[in-house]
């Protein structure tokens, strides 16, 4: 009697249909997520923010760059909005806002079933080519439990992400508009320093003839000749500083090759003849930062995450196996066939980790996270504040120097000539009220980037995106001990 016995085990796992935050289709857009970047974007800076993920958009903004590169002075706005187009830098961040949605997208999807096939008794003398066949198909059901948890975790995420994505665009349009002033402000010292230059020039050259002719001492043309060397030097070191300011502008601009041939003013812009009204910007920015959305989004993901953590103590791995097993036997050339079902449980243990660590990890990530929430909305309130005491203190000092201190000096260079004309002061007392005078044009033309610069920065301080630099007063302060080189 020949008995040829087959055994097919096969576990079917049974669909469970599971809701998560977001659809899957939302995800899997190639755009997911940009357009919350972009709405931000243009309500913080009024500016487009795009994201090219081909060769078609690659090539559009190309053609959009270089029309606004055409113009004859590239403003700040233009500058900002190039920037916003042709940053690289930006550009991987936008990646990583994708990369982020393919990862919410992930987990939307079930965990795939572990297939496991073996053959027993293979070539056995008298039997068939094999006496058993096991097929396993398991699935891990405390995956399924805990689906929607962990896609409402990558939900959660994801919005960081595109928040992160917003605050990168806001960072660069800030730090854009900031090193534009700065490149504009440094070429308006070049020019006033060539000014500067050309006075002391005719002063050493008088000095050098009146030496000849021996109404001057060697030391007196010893002192005009070292202000010539001096100022010549601080004018170079001032023509170094604009060269290098306006790199700093072209590497955020994304330029090079021949757009890097781009003009921008020499001069900035006069101060306004008003300031504009901030009294609930504290308010604004509670409302308005993105990085402390961000922060809250965090607390958010944190206490999704301990949450999973309590739920997931005791069994970190459970796997059901339910289906059916069929034997077919072959008895003095009958066939009998028996099909019965199975159900099998599989998890760990916890013998030895009671999961307590694991809970104590998740509970000090929260109170991190709840405590830097806290020290971001104290430190917002506080940049808020600074931003605006900048704005208005900046704008009372710039307006001081272009309305008492260069017409006082304007008057004194004038009353200067007067009386030189009238031969009752000398040259040299003419230069020398000359010299005071460019001096005070630069120390007014600080003031006034310091302005331009502290008004930059009250955006950054509703929306986020820097800081900025420091205060005004400290910069004007050491301009007056240089010696008014501009720096």
């Amino acid at each position: 009697m020949t008995i040829s016995k087959m055994k097919v085990v096969a576990t079917v796992a049974l669909p469970l249909i599971l809701g998560g935050c977001v659809s899957a289709a939302e995800y899997s857009q190639k755009n997911s997520g940009f357009s919350s970047v972009s709405s931000k974007t243009a309500e913080a800076t009024g500016k487009d923010a795009i994201w090219i993920q081909n060769r078609r958009d690659a090539q559009a903004v190309s053609g959009r760059v270089k029309t606004l590169l055409a113009r004859k002075s590239v403003d700040v706005e233009t500058a900002v909005q190039v920037a916003l187009l042709n940053n690289k830098g930006l550009q991987a961040a936008y990646a990583d806002l994708g990369d982020s949605a393919a990862n919410a997208w992930q987990s939307t999807m079930l965990v795939n079933p572990t297939v496991e096939v073996g053959l027993i008794g293979i070539g056995t003398p008298g039997l068939e080519a094999f006496k058993t066949v096991e097929g396993v198909i398991a699935t891990n059901l405390l995956a399924l439990a805990t689906h929607e948890r962990n896609v409402e975790i990558a939900d959660t995420e994801f919005r960081k992400a595109q928040l992160n994505a917003t605050l990168g665009t806001l960072q660069l349009a800030a730090d854009t508009r900031r090193a534009w002033i700065n490149a504009v402000a440094a070429w308006e010292t070049v020019s006033q320093l060539n000014q500067a230059q050309a006075a002391a020039d005719a002063a050493s050259d008088l000095a050098q003839k009146l030496g000849e002719t021996g109404a001057l001492t060697k030391g007196g043309q010893a002192r005009e000749h070292v202000f010539y060397a001096e100022l010549a030097g601080q004018t170079a070191k001032a023509r170094l500083e604009a060269r290098l300011a306006k790199e700093e502008l072209t590497r955020l601009m994304g330029l090079w090759g021949s757009d890097i041939d781009y003009q921008i003013p020499n001069r900035l812009a006069q101060l306004p003849k008003g300031l504009i009204k901030r009294d609930l910007i504290e308010a604004e920015a509670l409302q308005r930062r993105v990085d402390l959305q961000m922060a809250k989004l965090d607390l958010e993901a944190k206490a999704k995450s301990y949450n999973l953590t309590e739920a997931t103590r005791y069994v970190t791995d459970l796997e059901i196996l339910t289906g059916f097993e069929t034997e077919r036997e072959l008895e003095d050339g009958e066939k009998n066939v028996d099909t019965t079902g199975n159900v099998a449980l599989e998890f760990v243990i916890p013998i030895f980790d009671s999961g307590k660590a694991r809970m104590r990890k998740g509970e000090l990530a929260y109170m991190r996270a709840a405590n830097l929430l806290a020290e971001k909305a104290v430190n917002v309130r506080s940049e808020a504040r600074s931003a605006y005491q900048a704005y208005r203190s900046n704008y009372d000092i710039a307006r001081h120097y272009r309305n008492s201190v260069v017409p006082l000096r304007t008057k004194i260079e004038e009353e200067s000539l007067l009386t030189y004309n009238g031969m009752i002061t000398n040259t040299f007392e003419l230069l020398a009220d000359s010299r005071e005078k460019v001096n005070s044009i630069l120390l007014a033309v600080n003031a006034k980037r310091d302005f331009w610069l502290a008004e930059a920065n009250l955006a950054p301080a509703i929306y986020g995106g820097g800081a900025g630099a420091a205060g005004g007063e400290t910069e004007v302060a050491a301009a007056a001990e240089s010696g008014g080189g501009g720096h």
